[in-house]
């Protein structure tokens, strides 16, 4: 059990309220290993976060394969499925799934370049958040680089639909989500939430909410290989109306929460920070990767700027 007095908190602390510091790329100051259950697999998984190179990214690597088998770039074209969960594979036919929520955190401390070793098939599932990956970054500690981040400017409007799922990409000069849900149950109901995304905003407001499912689907899933391993340890529990967690929400409108957790961490896959205002309506995995192909469908739709470069003209649009 790691130790909550570390004071590795302190350290990311000051990483998010300089903005400074996030002009420059980042990894972990150590490595730093913890074990669990895969959500759907149900098998017992390593998982160990090591610091990269400037300009690595994030690369995911199986440990029980050999060689660049078992290598994996995080990046939104290795998608091949999002049938519950965000899985990524490579040409040698080597997967990885339930990505999204350490992507979360990643992406929600700021960190890009990183190797995530695993060895076995599925990012262990935690606490159902993405706040024991948080956690774990701030015991590792946050390294600035020496290289300059990159940001990704969404150009235009963009948008798809795919059944119910409806999702929107629009110009806007900060990173922002709103999720908008509706479900045939009193404990969840109608959710919408907008949040300006930032490392202090993903912290107090969204990493602590927990991914959820309702009991009579727990069977079904369970016959497709699905939710092997979960439990109300990592995830809200629903039978009916009712939340049958004893220790009940962590917050009244989690589950819209842990939607825009989802989002953060599959648009993580865009390769950068991306900048500009994201809308899902009763999206999911495949709505969140979707958006990202038609955005990198046409070079119009987008423009790859530096951080300082972005920070420039929006000090020059003020002053104008």
């Amino acid at each position: 059990m790691l130790d909550r007095t570390n004071n590795g908190s302190d350290i990311f602390s000051n990483h998010m309220v300089n903005d400074k510091v996030n002009l420059y790329q980042s990894t972990l100051k150590n490595s730093i290993n913890c074990n669990g259950i895969g959500l759907h697999s149900g098998k017992k998984i390593s998982l160990n976060m090591i610091p990269a190179a400037p300009n690595t990214g994030i690369i995911f690597r199986r440990s029980d394969i050999c060689g660049d088998a078992g290598i994996i770039k995080a990046i939104y074209d290795n998608v091949v499925d999002t049938k519950m969960n965000t899985t990524l594979g490579n040409d040698a036919g080597t997967t990885i799934g339930t990505i999204e929520h350490l992507m979360a955190a990643i992406s929600g401390c700021a960190i890009d370049n990183l190797i995530i070793e695993l060895n076995g098939p599925e990012v262990p599932v935690m606490d159902g958040s993405s706040e024991p990956f948080v956690f774990l970054i701030e015991c590792a500690g946050i390294e600035r680089q020496n290289s300059i981040r990159h940001t990704i400017i969404v150009n235009r409007d963009i948008n798809i639909k795919i059944n119910d799922c409806e999702a929107y990409m629009k110009p806007s000069d900060v990173f922002a989500i709103s999720c908008d849900i509706n479900f045939n149950s009193k404990a969840i109901g109608h959710q919408e939430l907008y949040l300006e995304i930032s490392c202090e905003s993903f912290r107090q407001e969204i990493c602590r909410a927990r991914t959820f499912g309702f009991i009579h689907e727990i069977e079904f899933l369970r016959k497709m290989g699905l939710a092997k391993g979960a439990s109300l340890d990592n995830a809200i529990g629903i039978n009916g109306d009712k939340v049958i967690n004893e220790d009940g929400l962590r917050f009244d409108d989690e589950f819209v929460r842990h939607k825009i957790l989802d989002s953060i961490g599959d648009l993580a896959l865009a390769g950068a920070p991306l900048t500009g205002y994201f809308r899902g309506i009763k999206c999911g995995h495949a709505g969140n990767n979707a958006i990202l192909r038609e955005l990198f469908s046409s070079d119009d739709n987008w423009t790859k700027i530096t951080m300082d470069q972005l920070h420039s003209n929006m000090a020059m649009r003020v002053s104008a």
